[in-house]
Parts: C-alpha cells; structure tokens; sequence
C-alpha cells in the first residue's frame, strides 16, 4: 500500500489529464512505467545518501570524543588553531568556579530574612559634606571608624584593635541618624539597619537566632555597621519590673555574640548606636560601647555653617546675614533649623500662586481674545515667571511659626549632661581624673 501511495504521488502531477470510470481512477500503461522508473531513481539516490551519512556522523563522533578527551589536558597557553571557537567557552567555564567564595556559606532561613535589611554603601547617600557642623564630631569618628576600615593592617595585634561599639547619644534632631550614614558611605562599610521587628518573633526560641543570624550575616558582608536607632527600647535596663523575659534573652543573645567568649578579634564589625536616652542602657551594654560621644545643641558657629549648608542649593538674597540668623535661631536643633529653612522657603511661593490667581480673574474678564491666543501665552508666562529669592523677612516669618523642639535648659538638657559626665567624653570629669593622677 506504501508503495502505490508514493506511486500515486509520482504519477498524478505528470498526468495532464485524469480520467475516472465508475468512481475509479483510471491510469495509463505509459505513466505508471513513468512512474516506476522515478521511483527507482529516487530510490537509488535514497541509499547512496544513507552509504554517505554514517560516514560523516562517525567523523563528528570521532571528533567529539578527541575534543572530550583532550579537554582536560589542554592548556590556554598551547591551543590550535581549530580549537579557537572553543576557546571563550573554556574560559568561562574556568572562571566561574574562580569567582565563588568557597569558604562563605549560604544564607540560612534566619539570615534571609535579615538580608533585605542591608544596606550597601553606593545606595546611602548622606557624606560628611552634607553635615554642616559637628567638626570635632566627624574628625574623632574617622579616626575610630574609618582609619580601622580602610586600613585593617595597622590594627593587626598590640594596643591598636579596631571600635567595637560607639554610642552617639544627644538630644534629638541634633544628626545622629546622619552621622551614622556618612560613616557607612565614606568608609564603603555595608549598613544593617536594625530595629525591633527584624528581630522579634511569635515562635519560642527565634529572637535569638534571628540575633545570631544578624552577627553571622554581617560577618559575610564585613566590615560591616550594625546600626541600632533608639537603642534604649532594645538594650535597656535588665531590672525593668514588668519586663518579659524574651527581651532579657534578646539582651544575653546580642550581648554575647557582641563582645562575648565566641567573638573572633579579627571580624570588622562595628555596632554603632544612637539614644536620646542613654541612662536607660543596661551597665553591661554601657561597657560595650568603647566610645561615647554626646551630639548637643549647636552653638552660633555650627548653626551658621548649618545654615550656610541648608541654603546653598536654594536663591538668597546676597546681602542676607547669616550671622544674624544663627543669633535669632538659639535653642534650635539640626532638624529645627531645616523646617525653618522649608517654612521660609514657602513664603515666595505662596506669593507666585497669589500674582497667578490675579492674573487669571483678569483673563477670564478679558473675553475678547481667542483660546488658542490663551494658551499661547500662558506657555510664555510659565517660562518667564520665576521664584524670588529668600529674604530675612522670609526667616523672620518663619520663625513666628517654627519654634525650638527642645528646652535647652530643661530637665532632659541637664539630665544628658550629668550622664555625660559620668560616662561620656567631656565634664569635670576629666579634671578630677588629670587631679587625681598629678
């Protein structure tokens, strides 16, 4: 049957005409010898092919088994020149293996989820420039920070041991948060934010292996700066009445994996930490944090060059004094003084809307003028009109509406100092020591 079907394919497009006698198809002597004699031609040439192609595939069979098996004899420095397409392939295999860390291990499910919570130092976009005060500040913090970052060879072994801990404790708004990014971007330190809700859980038993995953984690991605906001409410007193225990393990687990018997000399993690309440902090987390450095109110100085910092970017009148500004502004924060930049900056604004509204009860008088007319010069307008620059009645206004967010001589001012003197760097404490020694 197969062989009158290919016959009926053969015949049927040479035929010129086709004849059917009682529902059959009736084909002539002459066409079906035709068609056998195609059919055996086609036939021969079929098997001459078959005889040829087994030769070709054992050569490419022969070929790739000698390419398999001189592959892990060769070497990029002798290769032929056949073997050039196979080259880029070679060499990518030979470079993948060489790019992974065989001594770091995967994430496990505790480090995942903290992972989300790292922060490189490309996507932190805070420097040092960007503070406009706290000079002595940012010279001390490189020192601590930086210096151990950038070069780890000169704090291999003796007295000289990279900061383990620093606190930067103050009143608020006064750049804490800031100082702490700039030192993440200016050393090239990968940042952990951390906070309650990456290590807290419902289940029994996994706050404290969230805070091991946090140290195991950072110890990947080192040198590293654990960064805790408002460390009070994480690492407070251990004798609060009405604490639950899971905080107390919290605690022991963060302590210990700190500065504890298991810690490694060697890893560059840094746990940098800021409060506004730094009396609350547990005497064992006090003892951890080698530095603490107390970020206060700015004085006139510093609050000129924050002035000076915050207006650069924006129009000023030239002949606004900016010694004069820090003089009105006493009591004000870092933060203060930007909402006070911000309201000041509303007032031409709310200028332009007012000239804006006048000019638009004027068109819609004006019905004399086509739409197209309208647009056009509304479009001209929008480009030729421009925000006036900042004036002191701007900043004399706004401080009417934004006042000082901190008592600087209230009970917390005086309650940040004392425990400054007890703990921090500065006070009289420093005299009765340098007394006691002479």
């Amino acid at each position: 049957m197969i062989v009158y079907i290919d016959l009926l394919y053969i015949i049927l497009p040479t035929t010129k005409y086709i004849n059917y006698r009682n529902g059959k198809l009736v084909i002539s002597s002459t066409s079906l010898s035709h068609g056998f004699s195609l059919f055996r031609e086609g036939k021969a040439s079929g098997r001459e092919k078959l005889k040829q192609n087994p030769n070709k595939d054992k050569s490419k069979e022969v070929k790739a088994e000698v390419t398999a098996d001189v592959k892990p004899e060769t070497k990029p420095e002798s290769v032929t020149p056949g073997s050039s397409k196979n080259e880029p392939e070679k060499e990518a295999k030979s470079e993948k293996p060489a790019s992974k860390a065989p001594d770091v291990p995967p994430d496990n499910e505790f480090e995942k989820r903290i992972r989300p919570e790292v922060i490189p130092a490309e996507e932190i976009n805070v420097t040092f420039e960007d503070i406009g005060a706290l000079d002595d500040i940012k010279e001390s913090l490189q020192e601590l920070v930086m210096l151990p970052l950038r070069r780890p060879d000169l704090f291999t072994g003796g007295l000289l041991k990279p900061c383990r801990g620093i606190l930067l404790f103050g009143p608020p708004g006064t750049g804490k948060t800031m100082l702490a990014k700039a030192i993440a971007r200016e050393a090239g330190a990968s940042f952990i934010n951390v906070s309650m809700s990456t290590i807290t859980s419902k289940w029994f038993g996994e706050d404290e292996k969230n805070v091991r995953a946090l140290f195991t984690l950072a110890s990947k991605v080192s040198p590293t700066i654990i960064f805790v906001d408002e460390v009070d409410s994480m690492l407070g007193q251990r004798t609060r009445v009405g604490e639950h225990e899971a905080m107390r393990k919290i605690k022991n687990e963060f302590m210990s994996h700190w500065d504890g018997l298991m810690t490694k000399p060697g890893e560059r993690i840094l746990v940098l930490a800021a409060t506004n309440r730094p009396f609350d902090l547990d005497d064992a987390i006090i003892r951890r944090f080698e530095r603490r450095i107390m970020v206060g109110l700015p004085a006139v100085e510093n609050r000129e060059k924050i002035l000076r910092t915050l207006l650069a970017k924006e129009k000023v009148d030239e002949n606004l004094d900016y010694k004069e500004l820090a003089m009105m502004t006493e009591g004000y924060t870092g933060s203060d003084l930007k909402n006070l930049c911000t309201t000041a900056a509303y007032r031409p604004v709310r200028e332009l809307i007012q000239q804006e509204r006048v000019k638009d009860m004027e068109k819609k008088k004006q019905r004399e003028t086509t739409k197209a007319n309208e647009e056009e010069d509304e479009e001209k307008e929008e480009r030729v009109i421009t925000l006036r620059p900042l004036n002191r009645q701007d900043f004399k206004e706004a401080k009417n509406q934004v006042a000082a967010s901190f008592a600087s001589e209230g009970a917390g001012m005086g309650e940040l100092k004392q425990w400054n003197e007890m703990y921090g760097e500065g006070g009289s404490r420093k005299k009765e020591q340098l007394t006691y020694f002479l």
